[in-house]
C-alpha cells in the first residue's frame, strides 16, 4: 500500500513529502541551523539505523556552519574575510568549495558571485536594511566581486584584496545539504528529503513537491516530482529586497521568482541566486541554453519555463475560487 502525506506549506516550494512503503520504519527531525529550519525525513532498515544517520547528518551540518557561517567570527570564512589582504591557510575541503562557488560565478558571467559581503554589508542586508551614501556604496563596490578572491592550492591557502569578503548565503545550504546526504546514504539510509529553509534535496524515491507563488507561500502553483535532485528557489517576499546584482552592485527588484532543479544542492543553489539575477528574460535565455531546469514565475502572473524544466512535466495547480 503506498502512503502519501498531506501538502505542507513551505517558501517558495512546497512539499508533499512523497511515497514510502507503509510500515517501513521511518525517521523525521526538524532543528535550526545555519539562521533557518532544516528538516531530515529518511527511511531505512530500522529506527536505531535511521536515529544514528540522523544524528551523523546533523553533526556535519554543524562542521559546515562552524567552518563557512560569517555569523561567527571564528569561523574559517570570517577568518579569511578579516585577514586583510594576508593570506589564510585553509583545508583542501573549503578550497575545493570556493573553487566550485568561483566556477559557477564564470559560468554565469558574474550573475553569481561568492564576494559580496562588503556589498550585503553596505545595504544592511542582515540589519533589516538601509541605504549607502554614494561613497559607502562606491567603496562597497571596489571591494566587492569573484575577481578579489585568489586561491592557492600549492600553498593550501587563500587570500582576499583587502577590503573584500565571503558570503557564503548563496551556496553553503547547498554544500550542506549535499554532504548531509551523502553521509547520511554511507549509513545505509535508502532514501529520503532533506529541507533546508524550502531547498529541498529528494533521493532514493520520488518526492512530490510543488512551487509556491511569488507573492503567496502558501499558494501553490506548480506540482512536480523531484528524484535524485535538488529544487532550490529564490525571490524577495520572504526576506525583501536582499538579492545584489554582482555587475552593478545594486539591489535587485521584486519580478518574482524562480526555481532551479539541478542534480546537486550547490548548484541549485548558486543557480536559483543567477537566474534571480538575470532575471526572467535573460535568465530564461541562459537557462535554455545551457539545458538547465528552470521556471520564473512572474508577480502579474505569466510563467516562462525552459525546455529542461517543461521536460519534467510539471503540473499547474489550479487556484482557489476567492
Amino acid at each position: 500500500m503506498i502512503h502519501v502525506r498531506p501538502l505542507v506549506p513551505m517558501t517558495f516550494v512546497l512539499l508533499m513529502p512523497g511515497m514510502a512503503w507503509a510500515g517501513e520504519p521511518s525517521c523525521h527531525r526538524e532543528v535550526l541551523a545555519m539562521g533557518t529550519r532544516l528538516s531530515i525525513r529518511i527511511d531505512g532498515d530500522s529506527q536505531a539505523q535511521l536515529a544514528s544517520a540522523s544524528e551523523t547528518a546533523l553533526m556535519e551540518c554543524a562542521r559546515i556552519e562552524a567552518a563557512c557561517s560569517t555569523w561567527k567570527t571564528d569561523s574559517v570564512f570570517s577568518l579569511l574575510n578579516g585577514a586583510k589582504g594576508q593570506p589564510v591557510s585553509l583545508d583542501r575541503e573549503w578550497l575545493d568549495l570556493l573553487s566550485r562557488a568561483l566556477a559557477w560565478s564564470r559560468r554565469t558571467e558574474g550573475a553569481f558571485d561568492p564576494a559580496l559581503f562588503s556589498l550585503l554589508t553596505a545595504y544592511g542586508v542582515r540589519k533589516g536594511g538601509c541605504a549607502p551614501s554614494e561613497t559607502e556604496l562606491a567603496r562597497a563596490r571596489a571591494a566587492s566581486g569573484a575577481e578579489h578572491l585568489h586561491l592557492d592550492f600549492k600553498s593550501g591557502s587563500a587570500r582576499l584584496e583587502k577590503g573584500a569578503g565571503i558570503e557564503e548565503g548563496g551556496f553553503a545550504k547547498g554544500y550542506a545539504l549535499d554532504r548531509m546526504k551523502d553521509q547520511v546514504v554511507s549509513s545505509g539510509v535508502r532514501s529520503g528529503c532533506l529541507d533546508f529553509g524550502g531547498q529541498l534535496l529528494a533521493f532514493g524515491w520520488a518526492m512530490d513537491v510543488s512551487i509556491a507563488d511569488p507573492k503567496d507561500r502558501t499558494l501553490p502553483r506548480f506540482s512536480i516530482s523531484l528524484l535524485n535532485a535538488s529544487l532550490a528557489s529564490s525571490g524577495l517576499s520572504e526576506h525583501g529586497r536582499h538579492i545584489v546584482d554582482p555587475r552593478n552592485g545594486l539591489l535587485c527588484g521584486d519580478w518574482g521568482s524562480v526555481s532551479v532543479i539541478a542534480p546537486s544542492g550547490l548548484d541549485a543553489d548558486c543557480l536559483s541566486t543567477a537566474l534571480y539575477v538575470l532575471g526572467p528574460d535573460k535568465g530564461l535565455a541562459w537557462a535554455r541554453r545551457h539545458h538547465i531546469a528552470a521556471i520564473f514565475l512572474l508577480n502579474d502572473g505569466k510563467v516562462r519555463m525552459s525546455p529542461a524544466f517543461a521536460s519534467l512535466r510539471p503540473t499547474p495547480i489550479p487556484m482557489a475560487e476567492p
